[in-house]
């Protein structure tokens, strides 16, 4: 691991950390905000999955979660969205396969299946080295994301019952099966069988017997891709018909930015708190 930035952020640090992955083969960049609390004690980590096009630079200038975490006490883990280098295959002119567009899924399909192997590093590789390299405390972990990485945040929770405390989504693709994002990458990454798509499908997933942790997922009714790519409306009638609980919140008037994150991400980070730690339970924070 190669440490390449380090910034002072509401009493903790921002640092962001480049290393080479047997998982992905390639060199994987992440970065991760250290509470002030970090200094003297070990704490629960969250990890973020941001969606296409994104890396990790995104949610940790836009989202404003860092400022949350410091009063919270939670480490924040923001991955890359996809393997990176010249070495990767890429589609330079599409947006929504390619690098920035890794889905979180295991590839099988050439030329593909070196290196997009996301789930792998999001659920195993990454959340070792984590743990072997910041005072984080084992074992204790949640996940979050936005639209493609609601998307894997909901499928590493499902695939993987007691990994995660909770896991959290802001406008997730919620049925990729079905979803022309989803159909492009799963097509291209998994193959013709569509029995192997709905293998990252969370809706297909909860049909099939998969369970949630504590979940909490945001849509904005204005999102231009709700009607389109996201079905919600599918995930909720698949938990409904299993008794599942899910927290599914229609924000009035909100799209499918990072405007629409920064005004909620404060409520995500509490409600992983409240899962992972009792100090959740009573911080409060001034807003700005």
């Amino acid at each position: 691991m190669k440490r390449v930035e380090r910034i002072k952020e509401f009493g903790g640090w921002l640092e962001r950390w480049q290393h080479d992955s047997d998982t992905c083969h390639c060199t994987m960049t992440f970065s991760v905000y250290l509470p002030p609390q970090a200094a003297t004690q070990k704490l629960p980590v969250v990890y973020w999955l941001s969606g296409l096009t994104c890396t990790d630079d995104n949610v940790r200038v836009k989202a404003g979660a860092q400022r949350y975490c410091a009063v919270l006490g939670l480490i924040l883990v923001m991955l890359d969205t996809s393997p990176r280098g010249d070495d990767v295959p890429d589609v330079p002119e599409r947006y929504d396969l390619g690098q920035g567009a890794g889905f979180y899924v295991n590839a099988t399909q050439v030329p593909w299946a070196t290196h997009y192997r996301m789930y792998d590093y999001v659920t195993r590789e990454l959340p070792a080295l984590v743990e072997a390299n910041f005072p984080v405390v084992p074992g204790k972990r949640s996940i979050s994301g936005h639209s493609m990485g609601g998307h894997g945040a909901l499928i590493c929770a499902l695939i993987n019952p007691g990994l995660y405390a909770s896991v959290s989504a802001f406008a997730p693709i919620c049925n990729p099966v079905i979803s022309p994002w989803g159909q492009g990458c799963f097509g291209a990454y998994l193959g013709a069988d569509k029995k192997a798509w709905e293998a990252y499908d969370a809706t297909c997933l909860i049909q099939a017997g998969a369970s949630l942790p504590p979940a909490l997922i945001d849509h904005g009714t204005a999102d231009e891709f709700l009607a389109a790519q996201l079905f919600p409306q599918n995930l909720q009638a698949a938990c409904a018909a299993r008794d599942i609980p899910l927290m599914l919140r229609m924000q009035d008037g909100y799209d499918h930015s990072y405007h629409f994150i920064a005004s909620f991400i404060g409520e995500h980070l509490r409600f992983h708190a409240r899962a992972l730690t009792a100090h959740g339970l009573n911080a409060t924070w001034t807003p700005c």
